[in-house]
């Protein structure tokens, strides 16, 4: 039987490997239970607050979502994607979203009132998908257990409902809107990149994604929305997203324009 310490290496030697972009990272948790742990905490979710009834608002965000995922599939065929896809819109005012485990999307109605083009909403949608597919919720917990996360892992695996409750608090994810998982700014630039890719394959112009982001800065003041708070600051985002602007663009020009107008 393998000792500890030498269990703690082999689960951290398979952890290892790169996200989308090619960054080193370490993701020890398996992808079932990240998705087990995602679907169950969006069912919660969705019991306990408002999902919005708006049919030109959910027609809208569904038609993007569509559209922003065959842009991911395309822009990233390597990668292993989720059997679905679920995007709720909630009934609250912070111009928000967020992304899960598994596939699955929250969008906050207040974020249509910023997002003033399908464009810019496809920036936004973009940026969540790229968080799934660069698995940065395994990155982040694997980060928050520590050294110790092989082992506590394993002996998570075994523990049924325990373990989900142990996952799902060290995710940061609750039963009340707005705690989503508390991703770094290194995976929020990442986030960014993959997106600006992600949207401009769907149809997107990538531009968009500087409009919006200049809509949050006028919404946000100094200091950016609460979903923003450990985010990059407005403008170097803004700036970091023009600087890929031309390569992104000649994307854009390649495939047809998406078409979600109401």
């Amino acid at each position: 039987m393998l000792g500890a310490p030498l269990l703690a290496v082999f689960v951290l030697l398979a952890g290892c490997d790169e996200t989308p972009t090619g960054r080193s990272r370490l993701a020890l948790v398996p992808q079932t239970m990240m998705a087990q742990m995602g679907q169950q905490s969006f069912d919660e979710l969705q019991s306990n607050n408002a999902i919005s009834h708006n049919e030109a608002a959910n027609r809208l965000v569904q038609c993007v979502t569509r559209h922003v995922v065959a842009g991911a599939e395309a822009s990233y065929p390597e990668l292993a994607f989720p059997e679905r896809w679920e995007v709720v819109v909630f009934e609250e005012a912070s111009p928000n979203a967020f992304a899960l485990p598994g596939g699955r999307i929250g969008v906050h109605s207040g974020l249509l009132d910023v997002a003033e083009t399908p464009g810019q909403l496809a920036a936004v949608i973009g940026h969540e998908v790229a968080h799934v597919l660069a698995d940065h919720g395994n990155e982040r917990l694997t980060q928050e257990l520590g050294i110790k996360a092989g082992l506590l892992v394993v002996g998570m695996l075994g523990e049924g409902d325990m373990g989900n409750h142990q996952l799902m608090q060290a995710l940061g994810i609750g039963a009340q809107l707005g705690i989503t998982l508390p991703f770094s700014r290194t995976h929020e630039e990442e986030a960014d990149r993959m997106g600006l890719i992600i949207m401009a394959r769907a149809g997107f112009d990538p531009s968009e994604s500087v409009a919006l982001w200049r809509n949050m800065a006028n919404v946000g003041g100094d200091q950016p929305p609460e979903l923003l708070s450990t985010h990059p600051a407005h403008q170097s985002r803004i700036r970091a997203l023009e600087l890929q602007l031309d390569d992104t663009r000649s994307v854009y020009r390649s495939v047809p324009p998406a078409n979600c107008s109401s």
